[in-house]
């Protein structure tokens, strides 16, 4: 989350808090989720999504009708089985 938060910081003027906790409260997001978290309209939140998945920070996914945006990483985290 620390490597995420830097490169937003850095690399985005978009950058806030409460984006950085809505790509890390679930393995994946959706512009909805970014509509409602960030108070912004669905364009930007769309922006937003698209520009990250763009630069491999999340990858977007089409699922029927809607895209999901996956952080990769999380979901690598999540998903790693303990021995």
């Amino acid at each position: 989350m620390r490597s995420y938060k830097n490169r937003l910081k850095n690399e985005y003027k978009f950058y806030s808090q409460e984006l950085l906790h809505n790509l890390f409260k679930h393995p994946y997001t959706k512009i909805e989720f970014i509509v409602n978290d960030l108070n912004v309209s669905r364009i930007t939140a769309a922006n937003y999504l698209n520009n990250l998945a763009e630069d491999r920070l999340i990858r977007k996914e089409k699922l029927g009708t809607g895209n999901y945006y996956i952080n990769v990483q999380l979901f690598e985290l999540l998903s790693r089985r303990q021995s």
